[in-house]
């Protein structure tokens, strides 16, 4: 008696998976929407106070120094280790890498280029914009401060915003901001707050960057997911021409009729014509025909039809071509 297997996790959550073979109807792209446009403007305003807090050496850059001699990471030195890999979650590269598998991924499963090319416009806008601020105030780091309570703007660093903090805050927002469903995104935006929350108090904790460095970098990374959907129509034009030219590209393969390697090569009449003479073939036989060039002109024979002739004589050479060992023959005239 036969019993049939009994699915296992893994053989369900594939089965649901095929079960999206396309690209889902109910996934909306989030709008301008009032509310929106509320949330980046506050947000807006909360990054110029930030700057304009640190640019006059306000209570911000007092609290920054009290936090840098405090030393977090020497009075929690047994969280040194952990945090030196918790930071990993704000680095471009690995983090980048990571999400862009899974969406690329996703990509596939969903037939459409729109998770990459959201992750690609939101990556270009955070290089822009928090490459921008960092290089145009030029801000030091702790480790680097030069005078005890100055807010060490303009003397060529780079730290002002925090950049993990930032791209933590787009890296794994873009997630819950491509979710397809109202729930989903509600568990991955609190997911995602976390996240760029512990990276960027890991910054903090290392020392390698200021209280206000993190503050700012929250609100830059938040600024861009609230302005994606400006994008939008950016996106659906890219996806749009990009899908076109793979079409293009697969129409003319095919109108080119391109044949793997060693396939024999079918002539077809010449002028379009069914009477007419097929093209002979290269290295055919031309019997009847015109001899080849490097044949001198003049009746020739196969070599089964040449009759046979023995030589007359012997093929030995004659005395006069043997010498005595040790001589040398006479110069020729």
């Amino acid at each position: 008696m036969r019993t049939e297997r009994k699915p296992t996790r893994l053989d369900r959550v594939f089965a649901r998976l095929d079960r999206e073979p396309e690209r889902p109807a109910h996934i909306d792209v989030p709008r301008m929407s009032r509310h929106r446009v509320v949330l980046f403007g506050a947000t807006l305003a909360f990054y110029l106070a930030i700057v304009w807090a640190v640019l006059d050496t306000s209570w911000l850059v007092r609290l920054d120094w009290q936090v840098m001699f405090f030393r977090p990471y020497e009075q929690w030195s047994e969280l040194h280790a952990f945090v030196d890999y918790y930071v990993v979650l704000g680095q471009r590269g690995p983090t980048a890498v990571m999400v862009a598998a899974w969406l690329g991924w996703r990509s596939w499963r969903q037939h459409t280029l729109r998770p990459l090319l959201a992750l690609g416009v939101s990556l270009l806008l955070l290089n822009i914009t928090v490459g921008a601020a960092k290089y145009g105030m030029g801000r030091l780091g702790p480790h680097y401060a030069t005078e005890i309570g100055s807010n060490e703007m303009f003397l060529g660093g780079d730290i002002f915003p925090s950049g993990h903090t930032a791209n933590a805050v787009v890296t794994w927002g873009i997630l819950a901001y491509l979710a397809s469903t109202p729930r989903a995104r509600r568990w991955l935006s609190a997911l995602s707050a976390v996240t760029s929350l512990g990276v960027g108090m890991a910054t903090v904790y290392l020392g390698t960057h200021w209280l206000s460095d993190v503050l700012l970098g929250w609100a830059a990374g938040l600024l861009i997911l609230l302005a994606l959907p400006w994008f939008e129509p950016l996106i659906a034009r890219s996806e749009t021409r990009i899908l076109e030219l793979r079409d293009r590209w697969r129409d003319r393969r095919r109108a080119t009729g391109l044949r793997p390697a060693g396939a024999p090569v079918v002539l077809t009449p010449l002028s379009g014509r069914d009477d007419a003479p097929a093209r002979e073939p290269v290295g055919a036989g031309r019997a009847g025909g015109r001899p080849p060039a490097y044949l001198a002109p003049g009746p020739h024979t196969t070599r089964a039809e040449r009759t046979p002739v023995t030589p007359a004589g012997s093929r030995r050479p004659g005395p006069e071509r043997h010498h005595p060992r040790g001589t040398s023959p006479a110069g020729r005239p």
